[in-house]
């Protein structure tokens, strides 16, 4: 197995040699020096520091890569085609190798999540457990649940064996099993997890966060509607999460939809409520 492993000038530079030297696989090294200097921002869940990951995967024919962010905590995937693999992805993708280890557990999944998660992880017999975004959050559901595994869209992933807290390297673990076991391409794996169309987490810029979660709420009372993190209102074939940032004046929308088209309908109907993104 070829793993492109891009480090971000961080503390993932000096784990990654010590833990998987001599394992029987590759690693294509980017960005392992600490210098004091970023070749790009330690921020995976920004698309554009996925680059080096990325052209790394295609030019050396790798398995998939992961990036990591500056100490190590998250990631995230990209695929030996160089697609990236969202987090509520992973989640889905690893909850079936967990499940099997311990039929009927509980996994913890954050509410930004796609329908996706909930659906494998009672597929595979498991418990869903949909829990507001944050460590301590997460972390809590954990405990309260003894959940075998959580998995969260900013890159952390959480195990019970960990004390109920997350580690990039374990994930990392964890991926090389569940790809080597599998003995599929990390893109077949993942091919029948992309049944929905997701906006991902969106930003806008809203100076009265509380007034407009209410607006929205009022708007689309016919759904399904619940106030765990923010506002989430669910309908049969689409569904909304939008929610406050603690520390600025924005709130952060996710959306999901079963059609491509409803997907665009929907997205745009909530901007023109919202503003532009930020």
């Amino acid at each position: 197995m070829k793993v492109a492993i891009d480090a971000s000038n961080g503390m993932a530079g000096k784990m990654v040699p010590i833990i998987f030297n001599d394992l029987p696989k590759k690693i294509v090294p980017l960005n392992f020096q600490h210098t004091g200097r970023f070749r790009h921002q330690p921020n995976p869940l920004i698309e554009k520091n996925l680059a080096q990951v990325k052209a790394a995967v295609k030019k050396n024919k790798c398995d998939f890569g992961i990036c990591f962010d500056g100490d190590g905590d998250r990631l995230i995937m990209v695929d030996e085609k160089g697609r990236t693999i969202g987090c509520d992805l992973m989640t889905a993708l690893m909850a079936p190798y967990f499940l099997k280890k311990q039929p009927k557990s509980t996994i913890v999944y954050d509410l930004r999540s796609s329908l996706v998660v909930a659906e494998e992880i009672i597929k595979n017999g498991g418990t869903p457990r949909r829990e507001r975004v944050g460590h301590v959050f997460m972390k809590k559901a954990m405990r309260d649940s003894h959940a075998i595994f959580g998995g969260e869209l900013s890159g952390h992933f959480y195990y019970r064996d960990n004390f109920c807290t997350d580690s990039g390297l374990i994930t990392l673990v964890y991926i090389l099993n569940i790809v080597s076991e599998a003995n599929l391409l990390l893109s077949e794996l993942v091919a029948p997890l992309r049944r929905y169309h997701s906006s991902g987490e969106v930003n806008f810029r809203v100076d009265d966060k509380r007034a407009k979660i209410d607006e929205l709420a009022a708007k689309y009372r016919d759904g399904e509607i619940d106030y765990l993190d923010g506002v989430t209102v669910r309908y049969k074939d689409w569904w909304f999460n939008c929610r406050p940032s603690n520390t600025e004046p924005l709130l952060r929308l996710n959306v999901e939809a079963k059609t491509k088209e409803l997907f665009k309908e929907k997205f745009g109907e909530l901007e023109k409520q919202l503003g532009k993104p930020v």
